[in-house]
């Protein structure tokens, strides 16, 4: 009973009554947010035209006293010689600092010719004079058209209207600018955080053909399947999956080559999944397949672009996960995983001579350990008399049965091969080295 209790206690421990407290809200006088425009913080979606409003909203959602890394500054926009109250939104760290001051902040800022104007607030669009009469056509100034075609010079600039979006694209990196009087945010792109660089292939080598592997930043591998396929048929369509971390996945798909029901499909089971978050392909890959309980796989997951692009234009459907270096390409045939990236580079007589050794390698991990199970223990005139002599006589001193030394055969080639996967390269074990590093005396 007490190594019951013990067992029990070790893997089944106890948990302690957790204790649940409570503080009641109190109103914040300094904010602008009555009951009578929103009943919960949760149920704001349209941004206020007001700026204080959205400042303090936005303090809340991102808890402000807390962050660290998320900067709000607020600033006076000059335009057309009369002033507006603004804020920068970005995460520090994932926005590069010198777009942001010298292509935002600085055009918004500074008091140049383009937003100083003798005081009329109408824009001249064009003027003619014809018999001492002047005709000008004036159009009248909006601050919104004016910010995007005078004072932003970013090549992609959207405006958000909703904080749903707005907060998805500050933790995608992008830097939000909101002004007083509009009820909406400007978007800009000014991505900077740090990516691994494109670099070879680890698990797909091959010797002829291109070294270059996915990483884990979506627009990177876009663009490596873009640079490949060159051709304007080529669709890539974003979509969001988990309701918590909101993962971008693209969808790939060549236009006038793939089937219109296959990309459908795809499509359909990309929108309904119903996570709270996604972070790598491999859990993407479990949630798409048919019947997840078969042991064959029914999706390719590849970390090469030519490979990818490859089945792209034979028709098939590629999902890049946003954090991943490995895409999905569905429907997966048997014969897809029997192929190679080399044999698109070599001779097809060498191709399908290969193909033919790795089905027989196949055949033979499959079939050759019930074999010699089936041929040694029921079997054995199938044995030349000499091969089961020398069998029988080195199993004379062997306690175990033939199936147990097949399983423990299997667990260890196993073992050897999570072993090489997880345990660090640089393994020492002699204790006496270790005791001389840490001291830093000469022991040898």
């Amino acid at each position: 009973m007490k190594i019951a209790d013990t067992f029990k206690k070790i893997f089944f421990p106890i948990q302690e009554p957790s204790h649940h407290f409570s503080m009641p809200s109190t109103e914040n006088a300094n904010s602008e947010i009555n009951n009578d425009t929103v009943d919960t913080i949760d149920d704001v979606k349209e941004i206020f035209p007001s700026i204080d409003v959205n400042i303090e909203y936005i303090k809340v959602k991102y808890n402000l006293l807390i962050n660290s890394d998320i900067v709000l500054k607020e600033f006076t926009l000059t335009a057309r010689n009369k002033q507006y109250k603004a804020f920068l939104l970005f995460i520090d760290g994932m926005t590069d600092t010198d777009l942001v001051n010298n292509y935002v902040l600085k055009p918004l800022m500074l008091k140049n010719t383009a937003n100083s104007f003798d005081g009329n607030q109408n824009q001249v669009i064009s003027e003619a004079v014809t018999n001492n009469i002047t005709v000008r056509k004036v159009k009248k100034f909006d601050l919104k058209e004016y910010i995007l075609n005078c004072l932003l010079p970013q090549n992609n600039v959207k405006t958000q209207t909703e904080f749903k979006d707005i907060f998805s694209s500050v933790n995608a990196g992008n830097c939000l600018l909101f002004i007083d009087t509009l009820n909406l945010a400007f978007d800009i792109d000014v991505k900077g955080f740090q990516t691994r660089s494109i670099s070879k292939p680890e698990n797909e080598v091959v010797i002829r053909g291109p070294q270059e592997a996915f990483v884990e930043n979506i627009r990177t591998n876009t663009s490596l399947i873009r640079r490949i396929v060159n051709n304007e048929n080529l669709i890539i369509e974003n979509i969001q999956v988990g309701k918590v971390s909101k993962t971008v996945c693209a969808l790939c798909y060549m236009k006038n080559i793939a089937n219109d029901d296959l990309v459908a499909e795809a499509k359909y089971r990309l929108n309904n999944i119903n996570i709270d978050y996604l972070v790598s392909s491999g859990q993407l890959e479990q949630l798409m397949e048919d019947n997840s309980k078969y042991s064959l796989p029914q999706i390719i997951a590849t970390e090469r672009p030519d490979k990818a692009s490859t089945y792209l234009l034979e028709g098939r459907v590629v999902v890049i996960v946003n954090g991943s270096p490995y895409v999905l390409i569905v429907p997966a045939v048997f014969i897809d995983f029997l192929e190679s990236s080399e044999d698109r580079n070599i001779k097809f007589q060498f191709a399908n001579l290969l193909k033919i050794v790795r089905v027989g390698a196949l055949l033979i991990s499959l079939l050759l350990p019930g074999l010699y199970v089936a041929i040694t223990t029921f079997h054995q005139e199938f044995i030349p008399t000499e091969l089961l002599f020398a069998i029988v006589a080195s199993r004379a001193t062997v306690p175990f049965s033939i199936i147990f030394e097949i399983i423990i055969m299997e667990l260890s080639f196993e073992l050897i091969r999570e072993a090489g996967l997880r345990v660090p390269t640089p393994i020492r074990s002699d204790p006496w080295y270790y005791w001389c590093s840490d001291y830093g005396t000469s022991c040898r």
